[in-house]
């Protein structure tokens, strides 16, 4: 038995290293793409009488035939960050020297693109406006192996600059390599990542980052949602959106008919936070931005949170709707103690499918 669960481990060990190869070896395909792109777009703009104008309806003709094409990943607004990724790291093409505070000179050679970098790498490196920084952290997330999120915190902690600042630099790092492990990949998140997804044009599949329990019941709320509330139809389950560099899924997604409104639902297991609220009134937002016509009215966002034997219901609807949603929208939603009685009684089938 030892011996099996030992060579277990080790076949183990080459799948997920098998795995994490082919990772990178897609990932670096698409960053090197991506800046090709970039550069394209630049030479060709600058051929524009009117760079302005020109740019515009260049990049806007540009994504609908890409979209068409290739599918996801070629909107309007990240064919504007190809451009500024091949301007932000021109130096993979010129050898542009960098010289950093104590006149050290970088050499060409540090400046090539590099495999260990995701592209979500590249898009947090393309924030930091300062050159030296910029490739103080570059060159930090290689030697350290860091996670996007370890250096999205790292950036937002301003940690370049506490250690050329601080007097007590061992204090800064030891305190950055706490974190920075904290937040350390897994080798299954390898292959999670939306943006291979979007580069491989693979569709992502239904539920592909929930959990099988919140799975489950999502799919029992989607029907709960389509017989009790009144004009609804179903339009997307996990819809996916994005905000800068991060990327979020909405449980549930309804267009009611009657009210002219999207009806967005989240699960959350467990208890509810500010961090959660915030979270769907950033949903709420994209819809009104991106999705909402003229004719529609405002978006509602609907919060489900089972924590032990408590269930909350938490709206999320803009500031100025508040009223419509009292007098009008309530008529044709569930009400609370609906949308209650089914969570409670999902989640402890669940519990006893699954003893």
């Amino acid at each position: 038995m030892a011996h099996l669960n030992s060579l277990y481990k080790e076949i183990k060990n080459i799948l997920q290293e098998a795995r994490q190869s082919a990772y990178r070896s897609v990932n670096f395909a698409m960053v090197i793409a991506y800046w090709k792109i970039g550069k394209r777009i630049v030479e060709e703009e600058q051929k524009g009488k009117s760079k302005a104008a020109y740019g515009t309806a260049l990049l806007k003709e540009l994504s609908v035939q890409l979209t068409a094409d290739f599918g996801k990943g070629y909107s309007e607004t990240n064919l504007k960050y190809f451009r500024q990724f091949y301007l932000t790291f021109s130096f993979y093409e010129n050898g542009h020297a960098l010289s950093d505070q104590s006149n050290v000179t970088v050499n060409q050679k540090s400046h090539a693109l590099r495999g260990e970098l995701t592209w979500t790498h590249y898009r947090l490196l393309m924030r930091v406006e300062n050159e030296v920084a910029r490739h103080y952290y570059r060159e930090e997330a290689i030697a350290q192996n860091w996670s996007t999120r370890a250096l999205e915190r790292q950036i937002n902690s301003f940690y370049y600059e506490r250690i050329i600042s601080s007097k007590n630099k061992k204090g800064v790092i030891d305190e950055a390599k706490k974190e920075t492990n904290r937040l350390a990949l897994s080798p299954e998140d390898f292959i999670k990542d939306p943006y291979i997804l979007e580069f491989l044009n693979i569709p992502s599949e239904s539920g592909f980052l929930e959990k099988d329990i919140e799975k489950a019941i999502i799919q029992k709320l989607q029907q709960f949602m389509l017989e009790m509330g009144k004009g609804f139809s179903f339009v997307a389950q996990q819809k996916r959106i994005s905000a800068e560099d991060e990327h979020f899924y909405v449980d549930l997604v309804f267009y009611n008919y009657i009210l002219k409104c999207f009806v967005l639902i989240d699960l959350k297991l467990g208890k509810l936070n500010h961090q959660d609220i915030g979270q769907m009134d950033l949903y709420v937002r994209w819809f009104e931005d991106n999705l909402r016509t003229s004719t529609d009215n405002p978006t509602i966002g609907i919060i489900l949170c089972s924590e032990k034997n408590e269930t909350i219901i938490k709206y999320s609807i803009l500031k100025g709707s508040k009223q419509l949603f009292t007098s009008k929208y309530k008529l044709y939603l569930p009400t609370e103690e609906e949308f209650k009685k089914e969570l409670e009684t999902e989640l402890l089938q669940f519990r006893l499918e699954n003893k």
